[in-house]
């Protein structure tokens, strides 16, 4: 299928989201690759992998860039060319990117009742409003999609989502909360937004304007 969604939110941020249907070939058409990106597909061996990485190439044409407009930093952090900031993401059968004028991070994650199991690597400060949930499968994906989002964001080795990330109590009504990353000198403040997309759970993190 074409685009699944966008969503745009403040300083001058959008989200494209897309959800693969398409066969392979398909998803080859109509876009050029760098011959970067020919040798990285070349070496995965997963069709739903290199099914992903394109579908993320259409959302760069649909936000107006191309595969040629993006390369990697040497820890693997993605940018543009016209120093824009960007985040990307795949899960399955979804891929979303996030474009901004400010720093951001996204993540979508299919909604399993395995992370009920691994919480305890990754909940620490949030660990009194988890208890307080009977089945808390969307609050712990929201969690784990912010801290994930917010180490993307900040690119810097050595930061622990369980020590240095930090998600504060929400409701899943309100869509959004706040996390912060207190790691050596920095302590930084993001607004979370997230939404349910299908059986995913997408989150983003941007950096707050109550600082």
């Amino acid at each position: 299928m074409p685009i699944f969604q966008t969503i745009n939110n403040r300083e001058n941020t959008q989200i494209f989201i897309w959800k693969i249907t398409e066969p392979e070939a398909f998803l080859r058409a109509g876009i050029v690759l760098s011959e970067n990106s020919v040798n990285r597909l070349s070496t995965m061996s997963s069709e739903l992998h290199r099914r992903g990485f394109l579908s993320i190439r259409h959302l760069l044409k649909k936000a107006g860039y191309s595969d040629l407009d993006l390369y990697y930093s040497e820890h693997g952090k993605p940018h543009l060319t016209d120093h824009k900031y960007i985040s990307i993401t795949h899960s399955f059968e979804f891929t979303a990117i996030i474009i901004s004028d400010v720093p951001i991070g996204v993540d979508i994650e299919k909604q399993r009742d395995k992370i009920k199991r691994i919480a305890p690597k990754f909940i620490g400060y949030e660990e009194n409003f988890i208890a307080s949930i009977e089945d808390p499968v969307k609050e712990l994906t929201v969690v784990w999609g912010a801290k994930e989002s917010m180490y993307k964001l900040y690119g810097h080795k050595g930061l622990g989502f369980k020590a240095h990330c930090l998600v504060e109590p929400f409701s899943m009504q309100s869509d959004q909360t706040v996390a912060r990353i207190v790691f050596k000198d920095d302590h930084l403040k993001f607004d979370v937004f997230f939404k349910e997309v299908e059986n995913f759970m997408l989150a983003y993190v941007i950096p707050s304007r109550n600082a």
